[in-house]
């Protein structure tokens, strides 16, 4: 009998650095499929990657969220367990993953209408949680997040086949253009970066807090960034940045007295449930990659 070979449209972690054109669709529902995003913004989608809402939830909803984020990072078993994630430097928690297994009111969130909606829109299918964490950003020094494509980690790390998740930030406090605010390259999601070297064990311990496997050659992200401009997202509390799997994005560092706290959840397609590593020796844990594909919403 001969074994199945599955095919792998996007190698990375090899020895070399490729760049290849996308082999999926950005938006995958039929085209005048009925949704929340409106034609004109979906365009905007496809064209650039992303599509910003101005309140996605209401004021009085950023205080309740706000107050549990604020519960959650001062509560020692939250602090104590494996999916807190420390700041190296200050030893504050920087992030919490899998927030809405461990709180209802996030719970809450990721089945809302609002958000599962436009998921299902863009990626034409109902959609599953494949990570949700908060991230908190104190002022005075916290570090940032180094240029990367989630997607190259999700399919190298966690075995998403295709290029069929969004990824949506929602801000919890005001977003500054100086408090290490999300960057991204208009259209970089139109190309697959595959990035050279082997995926150390357990490497999920180190990327979370600073990303080394999986990250562009400053050469490479030079050329990306010379074609396709870099967008720096500022809003108030409640706005929202939804955002392909594939963009090329990152966040500076927060030197400022203000924090910067969002909630962050990616939506996977049903049809694109994660399978084995392209590109690591083994899964990543279930808080970070998920293997419960059942649909939200």
């Amino acid at each position: 009998m001969t074994a199945h070979v599955r095919t792998d449209l996007y190698p990375t972690r090899g020895a070399a650095e490729l760049i290849a054109p996308r082999q999926d669709p950005v938006i995958w529902s039929a085209p005048g499929a009925s949704g929340p995003v409106a034609v004109r913004d979906l365009q905007g989608f496809e064209r650039d990657g992303f599509l910003t809402v101005d309140q996605l939830i209401t004021p009085d909803e950023v205080a309740v969220h706000r107050a549990e984020l604020d519960r959650l990072i001062a509560d020692p078993a939250v602090r104590a367990d494996e999916r807190a994630i420390i700041e190296p430097k200050s030893q504050d928690v920087r992030s919490v993953f899998e927030v809405h297994r461990i709180s209802d009111v996030f719970a809450q969130l990721v089945n809302d209408e609002r958000l599962v909606g436009r998921a299902r829109q863009i990626l034409g299918s109902d959609v599953y949680v494949h990570q949700s964490r908060i991230n908190v950003k104190p002022g005075f020094g916290a570090s940032g997040f180094y240029w990367h494509s989630d997607f190259e980690t999700w399919h190298a790390e966690d075995g998403l086949p295709h290029m069929r998740a969004v990824s949506v930030s929602i801000a919890l406090t005001e977003n500054y253009d100086t408090n290490g605010g999300l960057m991204i390259m208009p259209g970089s999601h139109k190309s697959f970066l595959g990035c050279t070297g082997e995926t150390p064990k357990d490497n999920y311990k180190r990327s979370l807090k600073m990303q080394d496997a999986g990250t562009p050659s400053d050469g490479a992200l030079t050329r990306m960034a010379d074609r396709h401009g870099i967008r720096l997202f500022t809003g108030r509390a409640g706005s929202a940045t939804w955002f392909d799997c594939n963009c090329m994005h990152g966040s500076g560092d927060n030197i400022t007295p203000y924090p910067r706290s969002n909630v962050f959840i990616v939506f996977n397609s049903v049809e694109n449930a994660a399978e084995e590593p392209f590109a690591a020796p083994a899964r990543r844990p279930e808080f970070i990659g998920a293997r419960d594909f059942s649909p939200v919403g």
